[in-house]
């Protein structure tokens, strides 16, 4: 029952959406705004095909190497500099200068030191998203309980023991949480990296099909895209599932 219910939420708002949309354009002679049959064969004649090969698959595999590339850096930089106190209180104010920079300001930097190339787009997507994770894993790790820290010592638990059963368990609602945060911000930035040094990829498309004035063919572009951010956003969430299971087990207990 609660699967169907799930599921129900999951297709009743966009069917909504699109009959609002479809009755909306009824009659419609404005080519800047397109019909959803027009969007839908659009859609399918323009990425049904070599474009796929060309410019999806190599987009959403910088997407997915600069997310685990940010995951990595944050958890492991967040670990080292959460767990020391005088570390974490002489970077700090490093941290916060480098998270204000906008990341697309650093797009022409990368490209002069990386040249155009896909390590650039990569340290783009991971430079302008680890923050999150980078962020929320400290936090995490400073918030561990004292009293389970002294414990875990008290019983000579290696620091190694400590770290696997005690410092992640307990950082890990949080570090999740950044992972969310950094899904949205890497999808943006892997646009904007393909937008300005690319020839090929999703965010070169878009606005290839923008500037030859192709309007449904960018619509479809950008479907193209929340639907990569709607797939992220599944995938994350079965992870999650998987990854904090106790942690949802409990608070469905707390709540009984």
């Amino acid at each position: 029952m609660n699967a169907v219910k799930t599921a129900l939420f999951l297709v009743g708002l966009p069917l909504i959406l699109i009959a609002v949309w479809w009755i909306a354009t009824l009659g419609n002679t404005n080519y800047l705004v397109p019909t959803p049959g027009g969007l839908l064969s659009a859609f399918v004649d323009t990425w049904f095909g070599d474009r796929f090969w060309r410019d999806v698959l190599p987009s959403v595999g910088r997407l997915l190497v600069g997310i685990a590339g940010s995951v990595i850096l944050g958890v492991g930089l967040g670990i080292l500099i959460g767990s020391f106190r005088t570390l974490r209180q002489v970077l700090e104010p490093l941290l916060e200068f480098f998270r204000a920079i906008p990341p697309p300001v650093l797009v022409p930097v990368l490209a002069l030191i990386l040249g155009i190339s896909d390590q650039m787009k990569i340290a783009v997507i991971i430079f302008g998203s680890m923050w999150p994770v980078l962020l929320n894993t400290i936090e995490g790790v400073r918030a561990t309980d004292e009293v389970q820290r002294d414990t875990a010592r008290s019983y000579r638990l290696t620091k190694a023991h400590r770290l696997q059963f005690l410092t992640l368990p307990a950082a890990a609602p949080q570090i999740m949480t950044g992972v969310r945060q950094s899904l949205s911000i890497a999808l943006i930035l892997m646009v904007i990296s393909e937008m300005t040094y690319s020839s090929s990829g999703l965010g070169f498309t878009i606005i290839q099909f923008q500037r030859n004035f192709a309007i449904p063919q960018m619509w479809s572009g950008i479907l193209v895209l929340g639907l990569i951010g709607l797939a992220l956003s599944l995938v994350f969430q079965l992870v999650e599932r998987r990854v904090l299971a106790w942690y949802h087990g409990l608070r469905e207990v707390q709540r009984a």
